[in-house]
């Protein structure tokens, strides 16, 4: 059976003292549910978030890392880097990442080998802009990234991969994407794994959903059969909101 999973990007938001107080408003919140819980507070404050969450069913994960071990590459950090302070999850290949840092499909694919090497588990995110989507080319889109990062792999490298659709079109444009454009994305990209690497693979792997997920429209999107979870963004920053998602499982 899939994960049912909810994670929280905080993105480049709250200084220590906020996070903290964020953090132990989840921690009155949370609660044994059937979605696995994760928050991606920023590099600076991953190692108080841990140490203060756990002993919660929270786990901190990172929203970005390096694909080199160690190095001359100013600013950046490595999965060991990760690792050795308790995190074990990364998200990577975030549509912003990608537009605003110039991250390729190539950079990607190195990226996710760096970390399966360093046995962590990958939430790999993509999804199509709104050119892609009016001109009907979101499915060649996602599918060319989805192939260019991920399908160099061996089918067993998926059980540490977890996928998040984001249609960046739905995201603060104005445009508002459906459920069932949610499922239908969702369905395809299943399709696209079972096409590789056959259907015990592909129904095995759980697929996030990414397009701006909020309390009133949670329950609706995650009814969806192919559609596992959310990766939240500015509903995370409030506590409330997240797990008014959370429990729409």
């Amino acid at each position: 059976m899939r994960k049912h999973i909810v994670a929280g990007n905080w993105k480049m938001n709250n200084d220590l003292s906020q996070t903290e107080a964020l953090i132990n408003a989840i921690k009155k919140q949370v609660k044994t549910s059937d979605a696995e819980v994760m928050i991606a507070p920023t590099f600076t404050n991953l190692w108080q978030a841990f140490q203060s969450t756990k002993d919660y069913d929270v786990e901190v994960i990172a929203q970005n890392m390096h694909f080199a071990e160690n190095g001359a590459y100013t600013g950046e950090v490595s999965a060991s880097m990760l690792k050795s302070i308790g995190v074990n999850t990364v998200i990577l290949g975030h549509s912003e990442r990608r537009a605003y840092f110039n991250e390729t499909d190539e950079t990607l694919a190195k990226k996710v080998d760096t970390a399966l090497e360093n046995e962590m588990r990958v939430i790999f995110c993509f999804g199509e802009e709104l050119a892609d989507r009016k001109s009907g080319k979101e499915e060649t889109v996602v599918e060319d990234q989805i192939k260019n990062a991920l399908f160099h792999l061996e089918a067993d490298a998926f059980k540490q991969i977890v996928l998040a659709y984001e249609p960046v079109w739905a995201i603060g444009t104005g445009e508002t994407a459906t459920p069932e454009q949610a499922q239908d994305m969702h369905a395809f990209i299943r399709k696209t794994l079972a096409a590789k690497y056959g259907a015990e693979v592909a129904d095995s792997v759980s697929i996030l959903y990414g397009g701006s997920v909020k309390p009133n429209n949670a329950q609706e999107i995650f009814s969806k059969p192919d559609v596992d979870g959310g990766l939240i963004g500015g509903a995370s920053l409030k506590a409330e909101d997240f797990f008014a998602i959370v429990n729409a499982f």
